[in-house]
């Protein structure tokens, strides 16, 4: 089961063309319902805690794009037995780093652990330039 949300390709099929979730709500539901359906679908077993885990991870995934990556330009979405795989496609081309939680005087920073949370929750994690400017990150949840 795929859901595809393209806007940087006018040549893409028309029905592969959605509205592109604008927020971390809109990504979640979309990952929700595309689980919902393999699972009924396919007979695959989600449980209740690798769902809350794949969830996370699309937050994490599309809260970056919007705070640090200049906004979401891509969103995937793939189900199959082995599990779910989030793609999140920005216009930065900086790689995700994983920033100490105090700063040089020891002071707690806002932030920084969202892509530590993605790393550890998901299977694999692949960060891929795209041809035009920008990046894609790919994280597969397994399902069990």
């Amino acid at each position: 089961m795929r859901e595809t949300h393209r806007t940087d390709s006018p040549a893409a099929p028309r029905e592969l063309r959605r509205a592109l979730p604008c927020r971390p709500a809109d990504a979640r539901r979309t990952v929700q319902r595309a689980v919902a359906e393999c699972c009924r679908d396919c007979a695959v077993r989600c449980d209740d805690d690798a769902l809350d885990d794949v969830l996370l991870v699309t937050s994490e995934l599309t809260t970056n794009a919007i705070l640090h990556g200049g906004g979401i330009t891509g969103f995937d979405v793939d189900v199959d037995s082995g599990g779910v795989s989030v793609s999140v496609s920005d216009r930065s081309d900086e790689v995700p780093v994983v920033r100490a939680p105090v700063d040089e005087r020891g002071r707690n920073r806002l932030g920084g652990r969202g892509w530590p949370i993605v790393c550890l929750l998901a299977r694999d994690v692949n960060v891929a330039g795209l041809p035009r400017g920008g990046k894609r990150i790919t994280a597969v949840v397994p399902l069990a």
